[in-house]
């Protein structure tokens, strides 16, 4: 897999005669490859420079670009150089949202062409997804469906929230995931208000909340879920409160649409938690894109007014955090279509009670 083509299409669009990628996530949506490398994208042709670490592999897997193999004689640096002279670039398109100043500087000193941020090209792209990329994200989401299966068998009281993280990344990986999208998150009881609350070596109790986040990657994309359980029976607020941030996520999704903003698909499950009594305690967006990246955009919180467009995968992820009490968050992940959306989570939502 590989989105050369498509980025080539939307030089002229920005001005430019090339696009030189050297972030990882860039890399790999460039090519479907990580290899620590750089790629230089025109009209007329790709080139991909890497090192001895990945060039076997490169060589098998990467299509659509000349491959070249850097080396003390032949640095990354004097390659693109090369490129950028053999194929006639005057304007090179970079992405300003992860080139360090430093780096920037010392390609701006060498290069002999005007060095562009063009970050919103590949951002552009990268926002909608295709079927190739939807299909990979919803076989991560599989996996992670099925580990969530499988904690649900494991947990008992007096584990340790590192033991439940622990083995929640075992049966992802045992399912074929890659690695994790992210560090799981565990929490319980009063740790639950801490939304990105660290696990901790807490036991878990009877009448406490369980509150689950975490992820996988599989052909390079992730999955994004978190679900919220009981251990042993829940106070009368607690499931007051469950019930209201399912109530959010569900008018969020209902709103939730190509072509809608995503301020207002944050709003109207910010919405429900205000009437409830808690907008205090919401203090996050609706959502964030999930791809290469955890955390990609547009985004489904107060402030972006982009339209969401049709293909981006976003994530549906309320919560209510009573500080020092506990907390609740429950969270699918979106494809987002013309007419609505199609949710790639299956796991169930109900109040799940061991």
């Amino acid at each position: 897999m590989n989105h050369l083509k498509q980025i080539a299409a939307k030089l002229d669009e920005y001005g430019l005669d090339g696009m030189l990628l050297m972030s990882d996530p860039g890399e790999y949506y460039a090519i479907g490859f990580h290899g620590e490398g750089a790629v230089v994208v025109t009209k007329a042709e790709c080139r991909y420079f890497t090192d001895s670490r990945y060039i076997e592999a490169a060589e098998k897997l990467v299509t659509g670009a000349a491959i070249t193999m850097t080396s003390a004689s032949a640095a990354q640096k004097p390659l693109v150089i090369q490129a950028v002279e053999e194929l006639g670039i005057k304007k090179l398109g970079f992405e300003d949202g992860y080139l360090t100043v430093a780096a920037f500087r010392d390609y701006e000193a060498a290069l002999p062409c005007e060095l562009v941020p063009a970050q919103k090209l590949l951002g552009t792209l990268r926002a909608a997804k295709d079927e190739e990329e939807i299909a990979l994200m919803r076989k991560a989401q599989e996996i992670t469906d099925a580990a969530f299966d499988a904690i649900l068998k494991f947990i008992q009281p007096g584990m340790t929230e590192q033991e439940i993280a622990a083995r929640l990344q075992y049966e992802m990986l045992l399912r074929g995931a890659e690695k994790m999208s992210f560090d799981p998150i565990v929490v319980s009881g009063p740790n639950g208000s801490l939304p990105h609350g660290i696990p901790s070596e807490k036991q878990v109790q009877q009448g406490e909340f369980i509150t689950m986040d975490f992820g996988c990657k599989y052909g390079g994309y992730c999955s994004d879920m978190t679900r919220t359980i009981a251990l042993g029976q829940p106070g009368e607020e607690m499931r007051k409160v469950y019930d209201t941030v399912l109530k959010a996520q569900l008018a969020g999704i209902a709103k939730a649409k190509a072509g809608v903003p995503g301020k207002e698909i944050h709003t109207a499950a910010a919405r429900v938690i205000e009437e409830a009594g808690y907008g205090p305690y919401f203090g996050h967006g609706f959502g964030h894109s999930v791809g290469i990246e955890i955390h990609e955009a547009p985004n489904a919180n107060g402030r972006d007014e982009t339209p969401m467009p049709v293909g981006a995968v976003v994530s549906a992820e309320p919560g209510i955090y009573l500080p020092g009490r506990f907390g609740v968050r429950i969270e699918d992940v979106l494809v987002y279509t013309a007419e609505g959306s199609v949710d790639l989570t299956k796991s169930p939502k109900e109040l799940i009670i061991l």
